[in-house]
């Protein structure tokens, strides 16, 4: 959907100022957010919770960096008089990393779903009372039951999206549907590549006809050499992450491989921007609300993602962050606008050809790791 381009650069700049925990230098006793909106008719919706108000008690949220509207934690804290502790990770190793490392810290988590699969199989995540959290019957038919939650206990859908290309219409005005474009000479360092182990070499893998979980040591072996020959050949101007978009509107480059939540946030800065999932397939992730084994404060972690989960509320975050929501609700009220997105929402027929990520075994993965250093190594 079209957000607004100017009010977007103002709410990133004000972010920091507006989040709690996110290298913010607010002494701890301070408010998670503040100068929002207070609660109105229309955001305080009545809903069906056994969860009563705890004045004065507090939820610890583990989050991604900029990944909820900050309007919403001042609007549930205000609604329920609990604190929001919002603090906030760059990568969901550091997440799990944390979590172990520090048990009681936090209350709520937003990991990816391969991860949530491997703290289901560690026994770090507390199943989730789903009475306490009625809202969550909002999650459209194809996130119920996901292969990494299989009995949908532990988790419930935040975001999700896809990885595709994020294209320059101006210099390509009409790109093959494909990933070999990805290595097409003629786009001499004009190549974005994500600088990260699972999406490069998925998209690679796919692109070669194989599993996007495999682990065929030979099949593994022909996806590096395919990334070391696109490197080799010129194409690639840099592996990186959460630049790439900036860079993308500013037009410094043809191509990216980017995930689809950052490409409508280009894509609504600079008209000249389109987005694909390429015919060969792709990845289709889930970030999930999951309340670790050993949550103090479990109740309220119930209460927030239910509250999260209310169709408003997850409208908001839909609009603010550009990924896209698992709440039909959020959709019935976005309408249109939302549903005739290609980007935020992609035909069935595209989600038939991308799969989920899974978890890959800590012995295997070194494979993985070695592969990866070797392509980014290559000169």
């Amino acid at each position: 959907m079209k957000l607004r381009k100017i009010a977007l650069l103002i709410v990133v700049t004000l972010c920091a100022l507006l989040l709690a925990g996110c290298g913010s230098d607010k002494p701890a006793d301070e408010p998670a957010v503040t100068d929002v909106p207070a609660v109105t008719e229309e955001t305080a919706m009545p809903e069906a919770t056994t969860v009563p108000a705890q004045t004065g008690k507090v939820v610890n949220v583990y989050n991604w960096e900029d990944y909820i509207d900050p309007a919403v934690i001042t609007l549930f804290e205000q609604e329920y008089g609990i604190k929001v502790n919002y603090m906030c990770f760059t990568t969901v190793e550091d997440m799990i990393v944390q979590v172990e490392a520090n048990p009681g810290a936090f209350d709520v988590c937003f990991p990816s779903d391969y991860i949530i699969e491997r703290m289901i199989a560690g026994n770090m995540l507390r199943e989730i009372n789903f009475e306490n959290v009625p809202n969550a019957a909002q999650t459209i038919p194809y996130l119920q039951n996901p292969a990494y939650d299989p009995e949908n206990k532990y988790s419930v859908p935040y975001m999700w999206g896809t990885v595709g290309i994020l294209y320059n219409k101006t210099m390509i005005p009409d790109p093959v549907q494909s990933w070999s474009i990805l290595w097409d000479t003629q786009y001499q360092k004009q190549v974005f590549m994500l600088d990260s182990i699972r999406d490069s070499m998925g998209v690679t893998l796919k692109y070669l006809g194989y599993d996007l979980n495999t682990t065929n040591v030979p099949e593994l072996m022909a996806a590096k050499e395919k990334l070391i020959e696109q490197k080799k050949s010129g194409v690639v101007k840099a592996y990186q992450v959460d630049e790439t978009k900036d860079k993308m509107v500013a037009g410094e480059a043809a191509l990216a491989v980017m995930w689809s939540g950052d490409a409508m946030y280009a894509i609504d800065l600079n008209e000249n921007l389109d987005y694909f999932v390429p015919a060969e397939g792709s990845n289709v992730w889930v970030d999930g609300a999951v309340i670790p084994a050993t949550a103090k404060n479990p109740e309220n972690a119930e209460l927030f993602i239910n509250f999260l989960c209310r169709p408003e509320i997850a409208r908001m975050n839909c609009e603010y962050i550009c990924y896209s929501t698992p709440n039909q609700g959020a959709i019935d009220l976005m309408g249109e606008e939302y549903t005739a997105n290609h980007v935020q929402n992609p035909d069935q027929a595209v989600l038939d050809k991308c799969q989920f990520f899974h978890d890959i075994s800590p012995d295997f993965l070194p494979v993985y790791e070695a592969m990866w250093m070797e392509v980014k190594n290559t000169k």
